[in-house]
């Protein structure tokens, strides 16, 4: 034995001072490796869905209701099985009405105690007792833990059980330890929560999926290009800040910045509407009508064309100060016309939907006006002043990532940049250049830097990539070859607002690209697989999220409303469970009042797109990698017991 060796040993026996600890810690491990690995839970392009998002947390996309039917066969009618489904979905809602209705709520609080614990003991079937008992809520662990121990046909302790739950109605705790129990059936149904990016813009309440996330018992997020452009602006980046507003401002959610994060859009606000007080904007219409006053409207359309002005300024200053970004071709304010209301592009002049640019000076065309600086130095302040957004965003980098490998999935949002011939693409970072897992690894670090590095300058520079990560060519989170937003609110021929994917998207059934570009994640080519989002399948035009005999999986199916028409459903999960992996594909939830007050679940039509031949153990995922280390570690550990060579301390 090696001094280094030796040393970490003498380390680890400060955990285990003894043999007899070792010996009992081995036995463990080794047991828990040949339980059936847990269930994870992948889903993406949340967009601020939360009702939806939250429904098929709470119903584990359709398994709570699968463990219900074990459970009970043909014991429960499905409307009894229907009521005790919205039951855990949400307990305190469900029994507000359910006691409203009822005459003896002891009596129904006497049934439903047993049938949630029975759902509980199917539900913590694949766990150990330990990993259960961690997970029972503080209130009712005792409680709980003898419940679930509870013989359902013995007899010896059958007046004990009742006594427990007897006592419990008795003291007005029923309800609370029904809400527990739910609860707990909720958290077991899904062990692991992947994100695979983009919970923020579009929809209203991003600000309430992340709170939930961040109490979320176990989870990892690979960041979108909607999650970086707010990380970039909550770090006071102009160009993030701008599409940041501008596009709570397209989709009717400025309260967003008002309300979850009491961001002060006052000075905007004023500004908008006496800057552009007599346009009336057509080129700026709101998208998917959100709900409204004219008033509303009115102030949500000026300050969208404000906010675009800007940008578009701001975005020159930034395109100068990073040229090795290549997006020369995006500053096209001196490209215009003002007298002929025209702009030329790519040498082809097309005429401009909305001429009217009154703070734009044509000499000088990216300069602010004094009143813009003004607003944008407000905006700087009161998004970095957030505390909230502060902490949502510490959140997304101590749970996220730009990409994660996890039992054998690579995961990330976008795609891995590859040029036509499908070889791995170069992107120059800072006058460096990376392609492939390096590209993700590197961009990654200047994210970090962003927030972290004490240089000044290096702050800078991370900040920049993030808005470059948001709309750049070679952004593995963005994958397109422009990000057109000239062009769609002030051009009008299609041909110009044209934005083509990378080339990954054309070789997603090509098993060769595809392996070049596991074994460049160090992963195996027929073992595994790719899951991402970002660009949603349109499952009405027959388009399969399922590529390449199942090694790509695309799991964009719209949960945002605004995307739905283009998809035809309300989103993808999927699930990994011991067996393999199961696709689910959503219908729209009409809303959280309906599901409760008439019973109904999300229809999701399951799709099997993996079944493994021999059940899938701890031992065979990441985790159970780092037991066998762990007992390998002890095993030495227990032998240098033995031999003398380390001595036993805690007997």
């Amino acid at each position: 034995m090696d001094v280094t060796e030796k040393r970490y040993l003498e380390l680890l026996s400060r955990s285990f001072p003894t043999a007899a600890k070792a010996s009992a810690e081995i036995i463990n491990l080794s047991a828990i490796l040949n339980l059936p690995k847990g269930t994870e839970f992948f889903a993406s392009d949340i967009h601020g869905e939360y009702e939806a998002f939250s429904h098929i947390l709470r119903n584990g996309s359709g398994s709570i209701r699968l463990k219900i039917d074990d459970v009970f066969g043909d014991e429960l009618s499905k409307e009894e099985k229907r009521s005790l489904a919205t039951l855990i979905y949400y307990p305190r809602e469900k029994m507000e009405l359910v006691l409203s209705q009822v005459d003896d709520p002891e009596a129904w609080y006497g049934v439903m105690v047993p049938r949630l614990v029975a759902v509980c003991k199917r539900a913590a079937r694949k766990y150990t007792r330990s990993r259960v008992r961690k997970a029972l809520p503080k209130d009712f662990a005792y409680i709980i833990e003898e419940l679930m121990t509870e013989n359902r046909h013995g007899v010896d302790k059958q007046a004990y059980y009742a006594a427990i739950i007897d006592a419990v109605i008795r003291t007005d705790r029923g309800g609370a330890l029904i809400e527990a129990l739910c609860q707990l059936i909720q958290r077991l149904a899904i062990d692991h929560l992947h994100i695979v990016g983009d919970i923020y813009d579009r929809g209203p309440y991003p600000h309430i999926i992340m709170d939930t996330l961040m109490e979320y018992h176990s989870l990892d997020i690979q960041w979108g290009n909607h999650d970086i452009v707010w990380m970039g602006a909550a770090l006071g980046q102009r160009g993030c800040i701008a599409h940041v507003v501008r596009n709570c401002a397209r989709y009717g959610n400025l309260s967003i910045l008002e309300d979850a994060y009491g961001i002060n859009i006052l000075p905007l606000a004023s500004f908008a509407l006496d800057a552009y007080r007599d346009d009336p904007c057509i080129a700026f219409g709101l998208k998917g009508n959100p709900d409204l006053s004219p008033q509303e409207l009115e102030m949500n359309v000026k300050i969208q064309k404000a906010m675009a002005i800007i940008q578009f300024k701001v975005e020159g200053k930034l395109i100068d100060e990073n040229p090795d970004f290549g997006l020369e071709d995006r500053k096209l304010l001196d490209k215009i016309d003002y007298e002929r209301g025209t702009v030329m592009l790519d040498g082809v002049e097309y005429e401009l939907t909305d001429n009217v640019f009154p703070t734009v000076d044509p000499a000088d065309p990216y300069r602010l006006t004094p009143e813009e600086e003004d607003v944008v130095q407000r905006l700087e302040q009161a998004f970095a002043g957030c505390e909230k957004l502060q902490r949502h965003m510490r959140f997304f980098l101590e749970a996220g990532s730009l990409y994660k490998v996890y039992n054998g999935s690579l995961l990330f949002h976008a795609c891995v940049p590859l040029n036509a011939d499908g070889s791995l693409k170069e992107v120059d970072v800072f006058g460096r250049t990376y392609k492939g897992r390096a590209l993700y690894d590197a961009m990654e670090r200047w994210v970090r830097a962003g927030f972290f590095d004490p240089d000044p300058d290096m702050r800078k520079r991370g900040r920049d990539l993030m808005w470059y990560l948001w709309l750049g060519e070679g952004s593995p989170l963005f994958a397109k070859s422009k990000m057109a937003t000239f062009e769609l609110y002030l051009i009008a021929d299609k041909a110009a607002r044209k934005e083509v994917k990378n080339a990954f998207y054309s070789y997603l059934d090509d098993e060769a690209v595809l392996a070049g570009i596991f074994e460049d994640f160090g992963l195996d080519p027929d073992a595994s697989r790719i899951v991402c989002g970002h660009v949603p399948v349109k499952v009405k035009d027959g388009e399969d999220p399922v590529k390449c005999n199942g090694r790509v999986l695309t799991i964009d199916g719209g949960f945002s409303k605004a995307y739905q028409p283009t998809t035809g459903i309300a989103g993808y999960t999927l699930i990994s469970n011991s067996y393999g992996f199961v696709l689910a594909a959503h219908e729209p939830l009409e809303s959280m009042r309906a599901a409760v007050m008439n019973e109904l679940d999300i229809h999701s039509s399951r799709r099997v797109v993996e079944r493994v031949e021999k059940r899938t153990l701890v031992a065979d995922t990441d985790t159970g990698a780092v037991l066998k280390q762990q007992i390998a570690d002890l095993e030495l550990l227990l032998a240098a017991y033995r031999c003398g060579e380390i001595a036993e301390s805690g007997k």
